[in-house]
């Protein structure tokens, strides 16, 4: 029963599938999720399923323990103590069926040569699972996932997972530890930067798009790997924004908000989902039944496979919910967790809780077999090797970078472009002499962004660089501070740059090493040693009377209300991956107009977080000049840039929306129309649709997303924008303690429909939904 041991040798018609393929239209009107792709979720041949079983049944417990422990090896930082073993040790694991995975490891030869020790050597010969954290690309980089999500266009960002599925299969990497799906409030949480920010049904939207991505039509086709999300669950809502802090929230807010994307992504047909370090409620999430067995399994339905984060089981001993090791092993078989990452409590103590009745074989045998099936759905048994001619042909292709280019210029979001005292800078003209200053204008590890996979500094075209390659452009670079520290003549040479120069392009924000896990902060500004370069810059371009630029590089959220009132551009470009230079020059130059659109809301000042557009009324919602009111005495309520907004080089205008009929039973639905006008040159926009339940059995946001649409007009163009409405997308969860009736609901009552450029539009109209309201365990549709 053991599998051939022979290297495969892969299509030449394969290889090419590997290359970029076009876009779906189904995820261009994200309106309601795509069904199931047959990826993950297919069932198993005949064959297939007769060699899981025949495995189970000649396995002993310690290979059974042996599946569901991960082990790691390779260059990628550890996310949490550094307890790897070495490496000789490791492979004797592998010989042993000791170990069913393996975290980090990465090139097709190196990866083959464990894969033989599995194969040839080991007693039964299972292949080992090859996994590494592929966020936002393997080798061509792309925007960080909130930039990603900035684009508002699921086809791209689906492309983006695509390409860096085909790179990691190709370099022999199986299983992605990604998407992650965390909706997040707070800009002080540093993993901010690898969310889709803080709308759950953008979030949903963008998740599906990458889960179809990464897992394609086959995970066993050279250009796929197992997808998995992450974090299960509400990991985005620690308190104070301080990674792996508490949560609790109520189980309304729980269905609501963080499981949404969860849902998305199980409806997708997601191989794996990854539990969170944190606690959801007072019970850890990695030992959690309600939200691993209750809400996951029954009520979704999903069958799929469970693993931890970095040694989050022997994390419940220190959390106050497992007495030691042995418990928390036990607390999470029970649970339903599948895989151990890193730590070994499952191996070191399952056969002791089988032994006095704690644990039951069948439950054992239950998550080996997810295992089993994950590495079957790979053709990890008939094919556990990689060609490694592939990756030469696949990595970093001119193609991928192409598609990094036009990403990253669909993810800068422009906030501001001149005023009603100064016309607009942006697009500038050739023949000009720019003054580019600020530490990250030449700075490739910060384009890069955090987790940035197996991208080199190499690789990356800079802002510098590209602005040099301009023809008739002069470049006067000054760099005047580093990300946190003033330099020695910075102010200097800042004042030298700008003296010689028809305009100053501000290159500022956070470098990679500011944002991303266990790096929160409370400060959420650009920092002091930029802001002196950006005053002094202001001086001297006063001084000359040429525009001041900002172009602002994070990767959350930035508190810069004296940024908007000072430059006179102002361009959000998150970190923007490998393609940094090159999408900058075509968006600064006018090649290509900006287009993105905030996927989460900017604040004024830090104390005013979370701040957030789908925020309830309160009973004493907020009025000028009022003081009992709902409000801070010394700073507004609302924040400095909304969710939804962005500007272009055009402007566009947004009828009201017109509804098919006035009303619909709680089970139908309504079409949704408006018409959006280009009244400039060509550029891009996204239409939005937001809703309103005024008033329900329970309160309700003040505006929630439910459908939105990417446009790309001509100049002059008008376009009408459809979207068919179910009933069930305004739903929403009722807990209902003690009731029999607790679930999603859809209540007869009048709903208000806004359309318009973003969260704040005020063109409405009114959708009656008539009939019994309907009640039942199964989540709607986003």
């Amino acid at each position: 029963m053991k599998p051939a041991a022979a290297a495969c040798s892969l299509l030449v018609a394969a290889m090419l599938g590997c290359g970029a393929r076009p876009s779906t239209g189904m995820a261009e009107k994200p309106s309601r999720l795509p069904p199931v792709r047959p990826a993950a979720s297919a069932a198993l041949s005949n064959h297939a399923a007769g060699r899981i079983d025949r495995l189970l049944a000649a396995m002993t417990l310690e290979e059974k323990l042996g599946q569901l422990s991960q082990g790691r090896t390779g260059s990628l930082p550890p996310t949490g103590p550094e307890t790897r073993k070495p490496f000789d040790d490791l492979l004797g694991e592998v010989r042993a069926g000791r170990i069913g995975s393996i975290l980090s490891p990465h090139g097709a030869a190196h990866i083959n040569s464990i894969q033989r020790i599995a194969v040839n050597e080991s007693r039964l010969g299972i292949p080992i699972l090859i996994a590494n954290d592929i966020i936002h690309g393997y080798r061509t980089i792309f925007p960080v996932p909130l930039g990603e999500a900035a684009t508002w266009r699921p086809a791209v960002v689906e492309q983006d997972a695509h390409i860096a599925a085909a790179e990691s299969r190709a370099e022999g990497t199986h299983w992605t530890f990604a998407p992650m799906v965390d909706v997040c409030r707070d800009p002080r949480w540093g993993r901010i930067v690898e969310t889709s920010g803080e709308d759950p049904f953008l979030g949903a939207v963008m998740t599906a798009a990458k889960v179809r991505g990464f897992q394609g039509r086959s995970l066993a086709a050279p250009d796929a790997v197992l997808a998995c999300a992450k974090h299960f669950a509400a990991y985005g809502f620690a308190e104070g924004g301080r990674d792996y802090g508490t949560v609790d929230l109520s189980i309304e807010t729980l269905h609501e908000v963080p499981l949404r994307p969860f849902l998305a992504a199980a409806r997708t047909g997601v191989g794996s989902i990854m539990t969170a370090f944190n606690e959801v409620n007072g019970v850890p999430a990695s030992g959690n039944r309600y939200i691993l067995r209750d809400v996951l399994r029954r009520d979704w339905g999903w069958n799929g496979l469970v693993v931890s984060d970095w040694e989050s089981t022997l994390e419940m001993i220190p959390h106050g919910f497992a007495a030691d090791e042995k418990d928390a092993a036990r607390l999470s078989l029970l649970a339903g967790l599948d895989v151990e990452m890193s730590s070994t409590t499952y191996r070191d103590h399952a056969a002791a809780l089988l032994a006095e009745g704690s644990l039951q074989m069948p439950l054992i045998d239950q998550a080996v077999r997810r295992v089993l099936e994950a590495k079957e759905k790979l053709g990890l048994f008939d094919h556990p090797y990689t060609d490694e001619a592939l990756a030469g042909r696949v990595v970093l292709s001119p193609e991928s970078r192409a598609h990094a280019r036009e990403a990253a210029r669909r993810s800068f979001v422009l906030l501001k472009n001149g005023n009603a005292n100064s016309p607009a800078p942006l697009p500038i003209h050739h023949e000009v002499r720019i003054a580019l200053i600020g530490p990250l204008a030449d700075n490739p590890r910060a384009a890069l962004g955090t987790w940035a996979g197996f991208g080199r500094d190499e690789d990356v075209v800079t802002i510098k660089t590209s602005l040099e390659q301009e023809p008739g452009v002069i470049v006067h670079a000054a760099q005047g501070s580093n990300a946190q520290s003033p330099l020695s003549g910075g102010i200097e040479a800042v004042e030298a740059a700008i003296a010689d120069s028809d305009i100053v392009i501000a290159v500022v924000g956070e470098t990679d090493a500011m944002n991303g896990e266990g790096l929160s902060r409370a400060d959420i500004t650009v920092p002091p040693a930029q802001m002196e370069v950006l005053a002094a810059a202001r001086r001297a371009a006063d001084a000359r009377h040429i525009p001041l630029v900002v172009l602002l590089m994070c990767g959350r959220p930035l508190a810069l209300p004296w940024i908007a009132e000072h430059a006179d551009a102002v361009m959000v470009i998150w970190h923007p991956g490998i393609e940094c230079g090159p999408a900058i020059a075509d968006v600064v130059f006018g090649r290509a107009a900006p287009s993105g659109r905030l996927p989460v809301s900017f604040p004024r000042d830090v104390n005013q977080v979370p701040v957030f557009y789908n925020h309830k009324s309160s009973g004493r919602p907020f009025k000028p000049h009022e003081r009992y009111v709902n409000r801070y005495l010394d700073q507004s309520n609302e924040p400095l840039f909304p969710f939804g907004f962005g500007l272009g080089y055009s402007t566009f205008t947004y009828s009201a929306p017109h509804i098919s009929h006035a009303a619909t039973s709680t089970d139908g639905s309504v079409t949704v129309t408006m018409q959006v006008h280009n009244t400039g040159a060509a550029g891009g926009t996204v239409a939005q649709l937001y809703f309103q339940d005024p008033i329900a059995t329970r309160t309700r946001p003040v505006r929630q997303l439910v459908a939105f649409e990417p446009l790309d007009l001509n100049a002059d163009e008008t376009r009408t924008v459809s979207w068919t409405i179910a009933a069930d997308q305004f739903a929403f969860y009722s807990a209902n303690p003690g009731g029999v009736d607790e679930g999603w609901v859809v209540e007869p009552r009048e709903i208000r429909l806004f359309a318009g450029g973003d969260s704040t539009t005020k063109a409405s109209t009114s959708l009656r939904l008539t009939g019994l309201r309907r009640t039942g365990i199964a989540p709607p549709s986003p």
